[in-house]
């Protein structure tokens, strides 16, 4: 069902395009009276009825296939229901009506039998039908991949437009040049080479333009919808946009010649077979155009595809490039010199090209730099990789992960690894310790390796894998934990005041519960307040929860939320705060054990105190004896050291990579 799908659209695709080159041609090359340019122009009329025709065809084909794909059933395409459905309910149903609506239109105006001698009838009608293909083939953006952008759906889609129109105008242009060409290259059309050499001259100049948006457009597409170079290499619509690359550079390539070589002996008046040149020029067209219909069946594929952004990336390569290595010195000054070696071989290689003499030997020179470049400075910053490295945690960065992962870790993982994670546990091979999870090696891996590792183990090191035994969930659980033990480790270096314009501590998420009350996070906090956790104990803290009672209006007014969590998980922990002064911050009620044992790997104590900035990061923290908690004019200092940052940093992501 799906391959019929990939071939209508690629049908509907390829003629939306082929109406739009065509029509734009017709109108870029200008009316003429000769015979053979105006039965040339009939012929192109007559070519744009056939591609109404089967864009008309081939877009009731896809409607009907993608309802019975979306159905998952195959009868549903002769279901009336469901097509209405798909039709009358669906955005992409709405667009598809208007847009063949506008090709029946195009379709009655092109059979339309019109005088065109006067030249203003000609040019209304020839531009007419440029504006209703433009306006048919644009309006596929609203339903592709750029219409689900948020946020910045209106800059998305209008790439998304500029990208499409200007395919339409340069690669549904070859087959009419192709006509032009091959007609005034014959012995009876020899009236038609001049205005066969202007419309070549003025489509190559077009062409140069819309390459040009295409690829800024393309580039600025690929930075949305693919963002990493794991979605580009490891999704099947990142090889798909490989694969178009591909295709589209011979195309520039042939595209090059034809501008660069034969459209200039084509243009000069000593020119003795120009009829050969012309015939020569229509096989190279005609090569751009069968590459184009490869090209457009690429981009046809790409629109079944999930966006690069929303896959799960498979890596393919057993190894990745990471700068994070770059911490010992040998490694560093190596990869510093190789990539100066590398920046000049380029810097030659251009100098190559644009130089007139001696070009071989200058070319030969970069190539070499470049090559040693590469073998000096690569090899240093090359880590091994896996199928897993770049995927998504399934679970976020959040409280109740990180306590699961921590009870699971001290089942599985302790014995070895050590209950501090430091790798001061029992070894299984004593030629290879366990690994210390706290260290910075262990730091600079992806989320994705170790999810690896821990499904599969290091058999050559001692290390079973868990794939059998822990479910997916319970893996990504340990991984949060393991990230939380290395962020309880750096957080040493965070104190009890804020240090300005340094953010780097993400606090993790938990849900804050609160009696009867709909639960929320604390992630909603972000860009509106900073937030304060207290986890208190009583009745040790009743005086300094009250006095935080006290102080909360204030507090309140300065931006900033105060969320207390009870060390006994009490579910009667409003209640025993008493009633005066008023408590009126949330008090977790519900899931405090979980906050409790995750915020205190940052800050052991009895008590303890953590103000979070407005983007989500630890900056200060408090910890020990209730009584040696900040004064409430310490804590707004703090307070107010947060609200006069200017460069803060942006939210942190909610998955640990």
């Amino acid at each position: 069902m799906r391959t019929f799908l990939l071939a209508a659209l690629w049908f509907h695709l390829a003629s939306s395009v082929s109406i739009v080159g065509a029509s734009f041609v017709l109108v870029l090359a200008g009316r003429s009276v000769s015979p053979t340019t105006e039965r040339w122009e009939g012929a192109v009329v007559r070519w744009l009825r056939i591609l109404v025709v089967i864009a008309i065809g081939s877009g009731i084909a896809s409607l009907l296939l993608r309802t019975a794909v979306f159905e998952g059933r195959p009868q549903a395409a002769l279901e009336a229901r469901a097509v209405g459905h798909a039709l009358l309910d669906t955005r992409a149903g709405v667009i598809w009506l208007v847009r063949h609506g506008l090709l029946i239109v195009l379709g009655w105006f092109l059979a339309m039998r019109a005088d065109l001698t006067d030249t203003r009838n000609w040019i209304a009608s020839r531009g007419e039908a440029l504006a209703l293909g433009v306006l048919v083939l644009a309006l596929m953006s609203g339903s592709s991949h750029a219409a689900a952008v948020t946020p910045g759906t209106t800059r998305a889609l209008a790439v998304d437009v500029v990208h499409l129109v200007a395919t339409g105008v340069w690669i549904g242009g070859f087959v009419p040049l192709a006509l032009l060409l091959w007609a005034a290259s014959r012995a009876g059309g020899a009236e038609a080479r001049r205005y066969a050499r202007r419309a070549v001259g003025r489509f190559s100049l077009t062409a140069l333009v819309a390459v040009a948006l295409l690829m800024v457009s393309g580039v600025m597409n690929a930075l949305v919808q693919v963002e990493t170079v794991a979605g580009l290499a490891g999704t099947t619509h990142g090889r798909l946009l490989i694969a178009k690359l591909a295709v589209l550079v011979p195309i520039v390539a042939v595209a090059a010649v034809n501008r660069g070589r034969l459209l200039p002996a084509l243009s000069t008046p000593e020119t003795i077979d120009e009829p050969r040149l012309m015939r020569r020029l229509t096989g190279f067209v005609a090569i751009e155009g069968i590459l184009a219909l490869v090209l457009l069946g690429l981009v046809a594929a790409m629109t079944l595809q999930t966006p690069a952004r929303h896959a799960q990336p498979v890596w393919p390569l057993p190894f990745r490039l990471s700068l994070d290595v770059l911490d010992v010195s040998a490694t560093r000054w190596r990869w510093l010199v190789g990539s100066q070696l590398l920046v000049l071989g380029v810097a030659a290689v251009v100098a190559a090209l644009v130089a007139r003499g001696r070009r071989g030997p200058i070319l030969a020179g970069a190539v070499a730099l470049v090559v040693l470049g590469a073998g000096v400075g690569v090899p240093p910053i090359v880590v091994d990789a896996y199928p897993t490295t770049y995927r998504r945690p399934l679970v976020s960065y959040h409280a109740t992960s990180i306590a699961a992962g921590m009870s699971v870790y001290r089942e599985r993982c302790a014995a070895c690894h050590g209950a501090a994670g430091r790798g001061d546990g029992v070894a299984r091979d004593r030629q290879h310790p366990p690994a210390d999870l706290r260290s910075s090696a262990m730091a600079r891996r992806h989320a994705g390796e170790i999810f690896w590792l821990i499904t599969h183990g290091l058999p050559q090191r001692g290390m079973p894998g868990f794939e059998r035994e822990l479910p997916d969930k319970d893996r990504w659980d340990v991984i949060n934990f393991i990230r939380a033990l290395g962020a309880a480790d750096a957080s040493a270096t965070i104190g009890r005041t804020v240090e300005p314009e340094r953010a780097w501590l993400v606090a993790p998420d938990f849900t804050v519960s609160v009696g009867p009350l709909a639960p929320g996070a604390l992630r909603d906090h972000r860009g509106r307040r900073s937030v304060l956790v207290v986890l208190y104990t009583l009745p040790e803290a009743q005086s300094r929860m009250a006095q935080l009672a006290r102080a909360y209006d204030l507090l309140w007014i300065m931006g900033v939320e105060v969320i207390a969590v009870p060390t006994d998980a009490s579910p009667d922990a409003i209640k025993a705060l008493g009633a005066t002064p008023p408590v009126l911050f949330p008090v977790v009620t519900d899931g405090a054990a979980d906050i409790v044992l995750t915020y205190r790997m940052f800050a052991p104590g009895p008590h303890t105190e953590v103000l979070i900035d407005r983007q989500g990061y630890i900056r200060a923290m408090w910890s020990g004896d209730s009584v040696a908690m900040p004064a409430s004019t310490a804590l707004t200092a703090q307070v107010e050291q947060l609200n006069d940052e200017k460069n803060v940093p942006p939210f942190p992501d909610d998955h640990v990579h």
